[in-house]
């Protein structure tokens, strides 16, 4: 029995140092690993980087402003409120009368501010009112509002605005979106080929659209003269400017061999 025992436990020592053996051999190679790992890992931006340009192109137009917007003001004073009130009512209701037998698909009609205010004298108290009311006109049919402007009787203009209609800045848009790709295409591959590589692929891109208003009338103020009605009938002098409008495509290409 000694002699069994004894050739038992020497087997079973051999066997545990074996198993350390592998044990330390796995722990060394999982640190080696970990240890490796970082290293590899801070490469890869790097290497995905290489072999990548950054470019970007631009397509630009100028294109007519094709939209006015005029608005009107009628102004009353007193010392009754609810007679200035009816005041302004009734040059409102008139002109929006004319206004509505124009109203058309390039014609939009639509009021504006309606509101009454104290009006205060030297000593700080109120010794009145004064009411405003507008009246907005805007639409693609320039001559028809000009036209209109100057028969709206009892009321002054407030201010006159051109502007580019959503219609056309978005078919103006959408050609300069496809010009601007293409231009972005061509000069990505004459890079690529001016390096030496024989095409290249997308990393990342990004279109921007920009609109910039050039010319055009400033805002002005017209007071219409009650003793010359037939200067009250003549159309309002507008005249357009032009609007810029660009779109610049900016990406990030990998040339490929």
């Amino acid at each position: 029995m000694p002699a069994t025992s004894t050739c038992s436990e020497r087997r079973l020592d051999a066997r545990l140092r074996r198993c350390r053996h592998a044990l330390s051999a796995l722990g060394l190679a999982l640190v080696t690993a970990l240890a490796m790992a970082p290293s590899h890992a801070a490469d890869m931006p790097e290497a995905m980087r290489a072999h990548q340009v950054s470019l970007s192109a631009e397509a630009s137009t100028e294109v007519l402003q094709d939209t006015l917007g005029v608005v009107l003001r009628a102004q009353r004073e007193g010392t009754d409120a609810g007679q200035v009130q009816v005041q302004l009512k009734q040059v409102l209701d008139s002109a929006l009368a004319t206004a509505r037998r124009e109203r058309s698909d390039t014609l939009e009609v639509s009021t504006g501010a309606f509101n009454l205010s104290p009006r205060y004298g030297r000593e700080g108290r109120i010794n009145g009112w004064i009411g405003v009311a507008e009246l907005q006109l805007k639409g693609r049919d320039t001559a028809r509002i000009a036209a209109l402007t100057g028969r709206l009787d009892g009321m002054t203009v407030q201010s006159v605005q051109h502007s580019l209609s959503p219609s056309a800045r978005d078919q103006q848009e959408s050609a300069l979106t496809a010009q601007a790709i293409k231009q972005f295409r061509q000069r990505a591959g004459e890079i690529a080929e001016q390096f030496g590589y024989r095409g290249y692929t997308l990393v990342d891109a990004q279109v921007t659209r920009v609109e910039n208003e050039e010319g055009g009338r400033p805002p002005v103020m017209f007071m219409k003269a009650a003793a010359a009605p037939m200067a009250d009938a003549a159309p309002l002098p507008v005249e357009g400017g032009k609007s810029r409008l660009g779109v610049t495509v900016q990406g990030t290409i990998r040339m490929t061999p």
